[in-house]
């Protein structure tokens, strides 16, 4: 074989270039954000970088202003837990049940499905009215009672774990239904026929036989669940009531915060979601090396 055959065409080259272009322009301005929080004293928001510390995480961890990031960040970081919790949960079982043919199931997937592609804002918008319409009907029905203690000290259905969630669960749960049909669809049933066929119940079946060959799958479920909901912002907007999550804090601060600080906060954010991607990672690959081994 000559010499010339092992060359890269002209058009392998173009190829890269545009790779390798498309590459940083996706993480440059993470890497950019990483590379600017760590200014020293006298650092700005643009660069040259002037010398090099950890002076603006330490700012961030004084606090920025009357915004309390700490609380803020324990709120995302529960709630991601929570929408994980409930995103594998709910995925697993409509797994399980879209097996056998179900009356109405494809009309019920493209509900679920559709959330996907209405305009998050509006989801939220919606969610948000939906809740006050149910507040209004709660202070309605206390008042009916005449329950007036209870209605003084009523506030509102709109939170962390009822409003919020569900808004996140609407971007969440079909992300996860969709892997889970794709698991579905390769997984081969003569490994629960051949259970049932030593006896187990079908509990039994799901535990010791579906459960370890799904588990890799769930676990990547739950990773998109939690860093789903760790970064949104625009169904969370109308739909969270009086407190904010640390993605809307960080929106906020935008306008107002002029230091690197606010730069330190988005590599704080950035390493807890990759941080999450690597455990998930590392989880999966040690569920399949011992379903190999098995």
């Amino acid at each position: 074989m000559s010499h010339t055959s092992d060359q890269r065409s002209a058009g392998f080259w173009f190829l890269a270039l545009f790779f390798t272009a498309f590459v940083l322009f996706l993480y440059g301005p993470m890497l950019v954000i990483v590379v600017l929080s760590f200014q020293g004293p006298e650092g700005g928001l643009t660069f040259p970088l002037r010398g090099f510390s950890l002076h603006w995480f330490y700012k961030l961890a004084e606090g920025l202003g009357v915004v309390d990031i700490g609380a803020a960040l324990k709120r995302s970081l529960a709630l991601g837990a929570a929408v994980m919790t409930l995103t594998v949960l709910f995925s697993v079982l409509a797994g399980l049940a879209f097996r056998k043919k179900l009356a109405g199931g494809n009309t019920l997937f493209y509900v679920v499905v559709a959330s996907l592609i209405m305009p998050s804002i509006i989801v939220s918008l919606g969610i948000g009215l939906e809740f006050r319409l149910i507040d209004t009907g709660l202070k309605w029905a206390l008042e009916a009672l005449g329950l007036t203690s209870t209605l003084e000290e009523y506030g509102s259905s709109l939170g962390l774990f009822t409003s919020a969630l569900g808004a996140h669960l609407t971007w969440t749960l079909p992300f996860g239904l969709l892997i889970m049909f794709a698991v579905f669809n390769r997984f081969n049933p003569a490994y629960e026929e051949a259970a049932r066929d030593l006896g187990a119940t079908p509990w039994q079946g799901f535990r010791h036989v579906v459960l370890p060959l799904i588990a890799p799958s769930i676990v990547g479920i739950g990773m998109f669940g939690f860093t789903l909901s760790w970064d949104e912002i625009a169904r969370t907007s109308q739909a969270i009531g009086d407190v904010n999550t640390l993605p809307l804090e960080l929106q906020g601060l935008t306008t107002t915060v002029t230091t690197p600080s606010i730069y330190a906060l988005g590599t704080v954010t950035t390493v807890i979601s990759l941080l999450v991607m690597a455990l998930a990672i590392g989880l999966a690959w040690w569920l399949k090396q011992r379903q190999n081994k098995g």
